[in-house]
């Protein structure tokens, strides 16, 4: 990084007057970052418990299940990287799924006492205001000294279209405030003296990103080794890299020796335990980022309101570039201005974070470039490097997120710049003014869209489940737990963070085996119950009901080893409106007359 200031030795000490300064700048941009966090998550606070993302709700009833089942597993000595409760009888290897483990432990008191949607609200919150706050304090304390120029990058990133994107429901991708911190501590490894001390925080602090954000940390890992590579190679840093790269391996063997001790068990799990799997249930040709998206406008911007936004996404979680064409031009602006007036070590660095913008921005085209929603014949370098083990279980579109930060240190480089020797004539500096708000006021995020989800039954939270199911016995809801229908997870969140005891859930919102060629998948194989369900609530139509289908579905009961099955009233759909006639006629032509308990359909299946 940048010799003067540098992650090194950082800015010279304020002088009282100017201490005073900066610390009503630092209350400033907290208040502002809280204000942001609080406005993008706003349609949730209306009501956590009864309202939902609209375009994401399947991955919010996971993480709201993820919180309960984590605190769950702590407080009765379950493991919480592995369970039987969705899924039976093979269960869900949770390490190689999105398991947040540290936030399901610590955040465990919160959802025995506000709930698992009100818990996982506060988390998302949490997340946006700590992101912001965070590479805040590293632009701040390290890399500038302009104040002003620390909110602009840090409060950019926090609050940028990819950033809002994955506040669609991701409370991983949303922990970016992990990503500074692993910067700073990575580039303390070069401290003489030091390098024990540093590997064991750079360890611990590995470990902790790897059990909230696996997939962001290997991200950041892979950004950050082509930084340093590009930095250190520069002939202005040769000398300096040659001299600390002996301490700069052992505190990186440090790190590895402490990750590797914490995380043991959990890698283990990944790339060895039950339930693995290689590669993912996604498309890479699909959930790659279109060429045209990175001059596009979000959606859930004030140019998105106002009709400028997209559909180039995958989907509007995925929105992970999306910079829009003034804030491109003015990045390469910045870039050209900070590059004429810079000595040879920060051209170094600007070196650095030109390559890895670059390097990454063709990464996130995938396997075949995409331009304008029209696919190319055209192979991009992740055709060949998305075959590599880890790489292939990695989306391409999101390697696009490593561009953001890379803008947000170019845009405080250049406000520090223009603080620290402004232009010698006023239009100038309005001209520098005008390009910052012409390329920034159009992303300023809009709140996500929410809407009102589907009441968990009485059934569920007066406990009435108890007196038809055994205990830790099996109960599925109609349609059958899968990415599309997240009831039954959010019923067993509930019941869990109620502590009103453990019902098991054939299926669920899960990554598994089962994929073709070896692959995961999302969700368990189909068997004929399931197939039969969703083709009734998608349809409307009652499916022919044959004595060899209720054979099949026996068996299927069987092999699930279901004791009851419950159909609400209102069912969720994630994607669509479901048909709760269709389904409530198909499971009567199946099982027979249900009875009505509570504010549900109960068939109770007879043991094999």
């Amino acid at each position: 990084m940048p010799s003067s200031p540098s992650l090194a030795t950082g800015p010279a000490p304020a002088s009282p007057p100017r201490a005073a300064r900066d610390r009503r700048a630092d209350l400033i941009v907290v208040l502002v970052a809280l204000a942001l966090a609080v406005w993008v998550t706003s349609g949730l606070w209306r009501d956590p418990n009864t309202r939902t993302i609209t375009v994401n709700s399947s991955d919010q009833a996971l993480f709201e299940w993820l919180l309960a089942f984590g605190g769950h597993a702590v407080t009765h000595g379950d493991n919480p990287l592995f369970t039987h409760l969705i899924n039976v009888p093979d269960g869900v290897n949770l390490a190689v799924n999105t398991s947040i483990t540290v936030y399901a432990v610590v955040f465990a008191p919160l959802t025995y006492l506000i709930g698992p949607p009100a818990t996982f609200l506060v988390i998302l919150t949490l997340n946006l205001l700590a992101t912001a706050l965070a590479w805040y304090w590293l632009l701040s304390r390290q890399l500038v000294r302009s104040r002003l120029a620390a909110g602009v990058g840090g409060l950019f990133i926090a609050y940028s279209p990819g950033m809002v994107s994955h506040a669609n429901a991701h409370l991983n991708w949303t922990a970016g405030w992990l990503v500074p911190l692993l910067v700073w501590r990575l580039f303390a490894l070069r401290r003489p003296g030091h390098w024990l001390r540093d590997g064991l925080i750079l360890g611990a602090l590995v470990a902790l990103a790897f059990s909230i954000a696996a997939e962001g940390l290997f991200f950041t890992a892979l950004a950050l080794g082509v930084f340093v590579a590009v930095w250190a190679a520069h002939p202005a840093h040769r000398a300096e890299a040659r001299a600390a790269l002996p301490t700069f391996l052992r505190g990186l063997g440090v790190t590895a020796v402490v990750a590797g001790v914490l995380l043991s068990y959990p890698l283990w799990l990944h790339f060895a335990g039950p339930q693995r799997f290689h590669g993912t249930g996604f498309d890479p040709l699909v959930h790659s980022e279109d060429i045209a998206a990175f001059a596009a406008f979000p959606r859930r911007s004030l140019a998105g309101e106002a009709g400028l936004g997209t559909a180039l996404a995958p989907n509007p979680t995925e929105e992970n570039s999306f910079f829009g064409i003034p804030l491109l031009v003015l990045t390469v602006v910045c870039f050209v201005a900070l590059w004429r007036r810079a000595d040879a070590a920060r051209r170094a660095t600007l070196w650095a974070l030109g390559a890895t913008a670059l390097i990454f921005s063709v990464l996130s085209f995938g396997p075949l470039a995409k331009v304008d929603g029209r696919r190319t014949d055209l192979p991009m370098p992740f055709d060949v490097l998305g075959q590599l083990p880890v790489m292939n279980a990695a989306l391409p579109a999101r390697l696009a997120l490593v561009v953001t930060p890379v803008i947000g240190v170019l845009l405080a480089y250049a406000v520090d710049q223009l603080r620290n020797d402004p232009p010698r004539h006023r239009s100038a500096e309005l001209a520098w003014a005008l390009g910052f708000v012409v390329a920034l006021l159009p992303l300023v995020p809009t709140p996500l869209l929410t809407h009102e989800r589907e009441p968990v039954p009485r059934f569920i939270t007066a406990g009435t489940w108890r007196e038809y199911v055994s205990p830790g016995g099996v109960l599925t809801p109609l349609p059958l737990a899968v990415d599309i229908y997240p009831d039954g997870q959010r019923w067993q969140a509930y019941a869990l963070s109620q502590r009103q005891g453990e019902f098991a859930i054939p299926g669920g919102f899960f990554l598994g085996p089962g994929g073709p060629e070896g692959r995961g998948r999302i969700g368990p194989v189909p068997r004929t119950l399931s197939a039969l369900m969703d083709q009734a609530g998608r349809t409307g139509l009652v499916p022919v009901v044959t004595d060899g289908t209720r054979r099949e579905v026996r068996s299927d009961l069987r092999h699930w080893r279901v004791e009851t099955v419950v159909l609400p009233d209102r069912v969720h759909g994630a994607k669509f409106d479901v048909d709760e006639e269709a389904v409530r006629r198909t499971a009567t032509a199946l099982f027979g007359e249900p009875q009505r308990v509570d504010d549900v359909w109960v068939w109770r299946i007879p043991p094999a």
